[in-house]
């Protein structure tokens, strides 16, 4: 029941993770009207959060292995919910809107960034091999079902109310989150630990009010408990092997292909098809992407159950989430249909939740010990390629006047990932001396 709840809370802090992150997706068009935006300046804006983003995978990730992940996801999502609240008040300081803009989001980027490295190190502590797939798929929807949510409620939201009103709605929904988790499954735990460091005199009971233990939660985690495992990584032994630098070649390509559709569909969808309704295309690819994603970890895990070996599962997941859906990023180029384009759309993102189940769990399959740290360094990888993607998109609409180079781009990047994947990709243990049997 324990693990159950967990699963389910962790899979709610991704999807208010995505509600923050695509805030600004959702927005752009908008803010870029009142503010007088171009192109070039709405693609600095999008992509400034990666330039946080990219600042603290590596930390995030090594605090997960040394203190324990969920300590970390707590701490910054306090922080990031936060600044989306904050958001439009920044955005009205002053007449340097664009100034404003991007230090906002690159400050939510930083603070996002330590997320999934924690959580990649605290499922590679806690959940079996077996498992991995279905248990990371689980969580990791909550990516789509965040994109999905803010595609809902914040299309509504900005034609009732206006743009400012996405942000508290997706900043409010996250602050609440944490009051849920701290109160309900982490104080009792955390007053556990307490007392093992510092015993109740005899006879003496204190009540701690509210605000003590907000206190009493930062003071575990400065003492650093627990430590249940080694914290020297092995850095050299690492990045000898081929297939660390597969996956976080492969990790790059999937995460800049995910973050260049996540930030410049909204805008193409609006432009292309002024006529169309927020509420479609900004709902229906990731409504399709939720059961994907719960499909690709079933399946995943049941073809390894079946006696498949693990790294051809990897490589046939990796072929459907980075191979298939390139083809449909392509198909986006070339047709004028809007039924057509959220089709393709549809499909395009859905496959790409296979990513999941192939390398984002090839990761652990790798380095178990220190599956946090090495998913931060392949996500750092990542984010700073979405940072260049994301600017280079904007920059190929602006000068060519076509959404079709976008895609191209899109499919480039996905097949550089994908065939480095297929080549030099293993799921041998590579952080402990002793060879291992090839899985």
């Amino acid at each position: 029941p324990e693990c159950q709840v967990w699963t389910g809370t962790l899979l709610l802090g991704t999807c208010l993770l995505y509600c923050a992150r695509v805030s600004m997706p959702v927005c752009a068009a908008s803010m870029s009207q009142d503010f007088g935006w171009n192109k070039k300046e709405a693609g600095v804006v999008l992509s400034s959060f990666f330039w946080g983003y990219c600042l603290t995978q590596v930390v995030g990730g090594h605090l997960g292995d040394r203190i324990g992940g969920e300590k970390v996801i707590l701490l910054s999502a306090s922080a990031w919910g936060f600044i989306t609240v904050a958001t439009p008040l920044l955005a009205h300081l002053g007449s340097a809107h664009l100034a404003f803009m991007t230090f906002s989001r690159i400050l939510t980027g930083l603070l996002q960034g330590v997320y999934f490295p924690a959580l990649t190190s605290l499922l590679s502590q806690k959940v079996r091999e077996s498992e991995r797939a279905f248990t990371y798929s689980t969580v990791g929807a909550g990516s789509q079902f965040g994109t999905l949510v803010t595609g809902a409620v914040g299309s509504l939201l900005l034609d009732w109310y206006g743009w400012p009103s996405v942000f508290y709605f997706s900043g409010g929904l996250t602050l609440l989150w944490v009051g849920y988790v701290y109160r309900c499954l982490l104080n009792e735990r955390a007053s556990g630990l307490w007392e093992q460091v510092h015993p109740p005199l005899d006879g003496f009971q204190v009540d701690l009010p509210p605000p003590s233990d907000l206190i009493l939660a930062l003071g575990i985690l400065a003492q650093g408990l627990p430590v249940s495992r080694h914290t020297k990584v092995p850095w050299r032994q690492l990045f000898r092997k081929p297939s660390v630098w597969a996956a976080i070649i492969s990790q790059l390509s999937a995460a800049c292909s995910f973050f260049i559709l996540l930030s410049w569909l909204p805008t193409f969808f609006k432009e292309t098809f002024p006529s169309s309704k927020g509420w479609i295309f900004n709902v229906v690819p990731w409504l399709v992407a939720i059961p994907a994603s719960l499909l690709s970890g079933l399946l995943s895990d049941h073809l390894i159950n079946q006696g498949y070996r693990t790294i051809t599962v990897r490589k046939f997941m990796q072929v459907m989430g980075l191979g298939l859906s390139s083809v449909f990023a392509l198909c986006l180029g070339h047709t004028s249909s809007f039924c057509n384009s959220v089709v393709f759309a549809s499909a395009s993102i859905g496959l790409q939740t296979f990513n999941h189940s192939g390398i984002s769990v090839n990761i652990q399959d790798l380095a178990p010990s220190c599956a946090g740290f090495l998913f931060g360094v392949a996500n750092t990888a990542g984010a700073l390629a979405g940072v260049v993607g994301v600017c280079l998109g904007g920059y190929l609409i602006e000068t060519t006047g076509s959404w079709t180079s976008v895609f191209n781009l899109v499919a480039a990047i996905s097949s550089l990932g994908l065939c480095t994947f297929l080549v030099f990709g293993k799921a041998q243990r590579v952080d402990l001396s002793p060879a291992h049997e090839d899985l």
